[in-house]
């Protein structure tokens, strides 16, 4: 059996890519996600209730659609790295990287010894179809996508080395998370916030990287999609229910 090939990596060919955040954590409610129109999906780790079963779970129940799954980790842990890619994720987004000095890490907890340190799970793991797959060790690295988050001053301060680092394959921008680090809290649109995201974006490319963002409101996705982002989160499960739920029910209640 041949090493599956990674849809997300491939689809980063220079088009922008619109993807949704999946935070019910199951495989039912990402399945029918995954039957839309979105290129990506985004299996958060990091603040919806997932565990590695319920990640394996999604990514089964995703894995014959042509949506690609992101997993996102909740933090930098090489132990929860290692199970993540043993379930067979291959597109990895790590939250809070601040310096390529933890890129670094993180790109050596996702490589087999001698270009880092995963750990050997050979026949245990679905990774490698159970030992099917051919020569998975030497191969594993080429279909894997790492995406790092730049979510602070410090990062951003740092953008340029942190994409230029060996093995990152993208930089993802978390503007919530941005804007409440340098005391703009719930403003990701002040123009500090957005100066720093355009220099993030443009570190990016210059390092021949791809760039992502979230942007749940259409006029931020259609400016970051004409800054040149490459892949763009326009919708979050969770809220597109909430408020869809909201616009009906106000329908047969609001003159109430």
């Amino acid at each position: 059996m041949q090493l599956p090939r990674n849809p997300f990596k491939a689809s980063l060919t220079g088009d922008t890519r619109y993807g949704c955040w999946a935070g019910f954590a199951t495989g039912y409610a990402t399945e029918i996600l995954a039957t839309t129109d979105f290129d990506w999906l985004l299996i958060d780790g990091e603040h919806a209730p997932n565990t590695v079963p319920t990640i394996l779970a999604q990514l089964q129940a995703v894995a014959a659609y042509p949506c690609a799954p992101v997993v996102r980790a909740v933090n930098h842990d090489p132990a929860l790295i290692k199970q993540l890619l043993d379930i067979g994720t291959q597109t990895l987004m790590i939250p809070m990287v601040d310096t390529a000095e933890q890129a670094a890490q993180l790109v050596a907890a996702t490589r087999y010894p001698p270009q880092g340190f995963r750990g050997v799970g050979g026949g245990l793991t679905r990774a490698t179809r159970w030992g099917e797959v051919e020569d998975y060790m030497a191969t594993a690295h080429e279909e894997l996508c790492l995406i790092v988050q730049v979510e602070s001053r410090s990062g951003v301060d740092n953008a340029e080395a942190i994409a230029a680092t060996p093995g990152i394959d993208a930089v993802f921008v978390g503007p919530f998370d941005l804007s409440t680090d340098i005391g703009h809290i719930g403003n990701p649109n002040h123009p500090e916030v957005q100066a720093m995201i355009r220099h993030t974006l443009d570190a990016t490319h210059a390092a021949g990287k791809a760039a992502g963002i979230l942007a749940p409101v259409e006029t931020d996705a259609r400016r970051y999609a004409d800054w040149g982002f490459d892949f763009i989160a326009v919708g979050i499960d969770i809220s597109l229910l909430r408020q869809a739920a909201k616009e009906t029910v106000a329908r047969y209640k609001g003159d109430q």
